[in-house]
């Protein structure tokens, strides 16, 4: 995948069209420090917006393999658009975090993106590795390198939400301890 190109084809279009997006996922994690490999892109877009998002997509070559009420996933059959996909942000957590993005630049900041909170990143792993065990060490490894890279600056508080949706507060107990600040 061409990701320049790619992201400001797609960016312009969302910013034209007055997408509410985040992006998330692996090239999400890298620009928090967390340097991943990735093959594609992922996003997650107001459930509201994807009928706009697949009037966006197809245009640019782009056919949706999968279509959920919660993911879409859109492939070209030209490697240099690659794939992308969409997570459908309908329920209050989801949707809070499009309301919590940040604006990180890219390409000598030539490019201007929406990027989820590390706290909401965090988040969407908790829900990943309950959904999916087979991702469990992934996801936790992920985890881990964020809050070591920054336990200071989190929002445990928001973190404790996560956690606590995904029954999941005997994980957090321990990722405290180990990272974390006593509350």
């Amino acid at each position: 995948m061409d990701f320049p190109s790619v992201l400001k084809k797609l960016l312009s279009a969302f910013n034209e069209h007055h997408i509410s997006y985040a992006l998330i996922g692996g090239f999400a994690l890298s620009l928090w420090g967390l340097p991943r490999a990735t093959v594609g892109l992922d996003f997650l877009v107001a459930a509201e917006d994807m009928p706009q998002v697949h009037a966006i997509m197809t245009p640019l070559g782009y056919s949706r393999r999968y279509h959920s009420v919660n993911v879409s996933q859109y492939v070209s059959d030209l490697r240099f658009w690659g794939a992308v996909d969409f997570l459908h942000a309908f329920r209050q957590a989801s949707l809070g975090m499009l309301q919590r993005v940040v604006i990180k630049y890219l390409y000598g900041k030539t490019l201007e993106v929406k990027v989820a909170l590390i706290e909401d990143l965090i988040g969407l792993k908790i829900q990943a590795l309950v959904n999916d065990p087979t991702r469990r060490s992934g996801d936790l490894a992920d985890i881990e390198a964020l809050l070591e890279v920054h336990n200071t600056q989190l929002d445990w508080d928001l973190l404790e939400e996560y956690f606590q949706l995904f029954e999941q507060t005997d994980l957090l107990r321990r990722l405290k301890d180990r990272y974390g600040r006593s509350h």
